[in-house]
C-alpha cells in the first residue's frame, strides 16, 4: 500500500510525501505566483502558521 503524508511546515508550505519521497510543495500562504505550488513567497510576506502532519 502506498503511504502518503502531508506535512504542513511551520511558517511554510505543505509538503506532500509519497512512500517517503517529497513530490510537491503546495502553497499555504496564498501569495505564490505559481499556485498551487510554493514559490517561497511566504518568506517575503511573513506568513505564520503552526506545523502539523496529516496521514492519508
Amino acid at each position: 500500500m502506498t503511504k502518503i503524508v502531508i506535512k504542513a511546515t511551520e511558517n511554510g508550505p505543505c509538503l506532500i510525501e509519497v512512500d517517503g519521497k517529497k513530490v510537491a510543495a503546495l502553497c499555504r500562504c496564498g501569495a505564490s505566483n505559481n499556485k498551487p505550488h510554493c514559490d517561497g513567497s511566504h518568506i517575503k510576506i511573513g506568513f505564520k502558521a503552526n506545523a502539523t502532519e496529516i496521514k492519508v
